[in-house]
């Protein structure tokens, strides 16, 4: 299928979006997110409050300012997935692909640290988290004919969303997105030696 070209007013629009996100990330690492105001950011990014609010609807947006894509990515890898691949698959080959470059840029321990010192900023990454799993659930639910609130559906869901805080801190972050997939998708076993241990 050949995708249209983007226009050179999309094109200036994402940039305009990036350099605001990137602006606003810098002045939150350097001075904490309470400290910069929308002013601030705007004068940094050379532009008006008024397109920066065309772009993001508050300061929170502008931290989490590719939610939307990732969600709509996360649906697609279910629903276009590939003739023959399982939904499971689907999902570990995409946050393999997406989640690993993130997790290993210079600038992810600093994001990862104002988000979690930032009251404002958790919150609004939990309920980013429960719309995305909605969202996900919603997908895996249309793609095996079953109804939206299936249990079965929004556990997998939360789960593969789960995955960047379940891996984040492991060495080889690769294998351990791998082993929760293989707890996903063969359930789980006690440990080797576990059950010796016990009765040792």
């Amino acid at each position: 299928m050949t995708v249209p070209p983007v226009s050179r007013r999309e094109r200036k629009k994402a940039a305009t979006r990036r350099a605001i996100a990137d602006a606003a990330l810098q002045l939150f690492l350097e001075h904490g997110y309470d400290q910069v105001s929308i002013r601030d950011i705007a004068d940094a990014a050379d532009v008006s409050t008024t397109t920066v609010f065309k772009h993001f609807t508050g300061k929170e947006a502008l931290v989490f300012d590719q939610d939307e894509d990732r969600e709509a990515e996360l649906v697609a890898a279910v629903r276009r997935r590939p003739a023959g691949r399982s939904i499971l698959d689907a999902l570990r080959q995409h946050v393999l692909d997406t989640w690993l470059p993130v997790a290993e840029h210079p600038q992810r321990a600093g994001f990862t640290g104002l988000v979690e010192s930032t009251p404002a900023l958790r919150a609004y990454a939990e309920r980013m988290w429960t719309r995305h799993t909605d969202a996900l659930s919603a997908a895996i639910a249309d793609e095996t004919g079953v109804a939206h609130d299936d249990l079965a559906c929004v556990t997998l869901a939360r789960f593969v969303l789960e995955i960047p805080a379940l891996a984040g801190g492991r060495e080889d972050r690769r294998a351990a997105v791998e082993e929760v997939f293989g707890i996903l998708a063969h359930g789980w076993k006690p440990p080797a030696g576990a059950t010796a241990a016990r009765d040792a």
